[in-house]
């Protein structure tokens, strides 16, 4: 598992040291993910774990409860708009310059939500959130999505990392538009091969991840929810449907990146309590 630490040098010019780009590159190629540790600012992230924490109960209360494969873990976005809104987060310098490296300029964010890891008992099946472009393939392609994961507090398998499994993400069995859960009998299979783990991710770390590698939920043994903020970086190629709602006025935040975020500014208040249905991929 690579961890690349930014150093003071990186944050005083915003642009990773070219060996940390290319460490994390090959990471990303060979393993799947990359953690970025001291990518964001604590005080952003004080911010949105108050607010977050503070919306389970609202979203615990509705009708039809987000979850997401089965009680306990919860689909939570994070609330779009100031004073929760900040740039290191949405389109982080460090995270941009890694994603634009594996996916080509132009690469674009169209997903601005999250899970949050319920004090529960209960793992998520297997599963890919999307799998290979082609079927039948000899070897994978290059990553064509990257999912970037920002925890709103410190994480750990005490309460509910997310189990990842290297290098599965160039399992070629698993084409888009199936089942994106694994079989039991895969998992055994692939168990003897590939040691699956739960790595800690301090709040302030980003996780980058290929959208094809197996992970899920894990148990959260404390009695607090674990939330985390997920965000899908495509190439310029790929269509990327309804963009993202953001507020009038927080246009110059997205300004100036090198990510394009897929979004429309609006007048009036954002649902985003009520916004996601509880599912099962099928």
């Amino acid at each position: 598992m690579i961890e690349l630490n930014l150093s003071d040098d990186e944050h005083a010019t915003r642009k990773l040291k070219p060996e940390h780009l290319q460490r994390a590159v090959t990471a990303i190629h060979n393993e799947g993910f990359v953690l970025l540790h001291r990518a964001i600012d604590l005080d952003h992230i004080a911010i949105l774990r108050a607010r977050m924490l503070a919306d389970v109960d609202e979203i615990l209360s509705l009708d039809n409860v987000p979850y997401q494969f089965n009680n306990g873990h919860l689909q939570q976005d994070p609330p779009p708009f100031p004073p929760y809104l900040f740039r290191d987060i949405v389109a982080n310098d460090f995270v941009v310059e890694i994603t634009q490296a594996v996916l080509g300029e132009g690469v674009k964010n169209s997903f601005y939500s999250g899970n949050t890891c319920l004090p529960n008992t209960s793992q998520q099946p297997l599963h890919v959130d999307s799998g290979q472009l082609w079927p039948d393939l000899a070897h994978a392609t290059p990553a064509y999505s990257l999912v970037v994961n920002v925890p709103v507090v410190d994480t750990s398998p005490q309460n509910g990392s997310t189990e990842l499994w290297p290098g599965t993400h160039l399992d070629t069995n698993r084409t888009q538009g199936e089942d994106i859960k694994l079989s039991p009998a895969t998992e055994a299979r692939h168990r003897s091969e590939c040691l699956p783990l739960q790595p800690s991710v301090p709040a302030g770390s980003a996780l980058i991840r290929d959208i094809r590698l197996w992970h899920r939920g894990m148990p959260n043994h404390t009695t607090q929810p674990r939330p985390m903020i997920a965000m899908i970086h495509w190439p310029r190629w790929w269509h990327t449907g309804k963009p993202l709602r953001f507020p009038k006025g927080s246009e110059e935040l997205f300004a100036g990146s090198a990510l394009d975020t897929v979004a429309e500014f609006v007048d009036g208040p954002i649902d985003y309590i009520d916004r996601n249905n509880k599912y099962d991929y099928q």
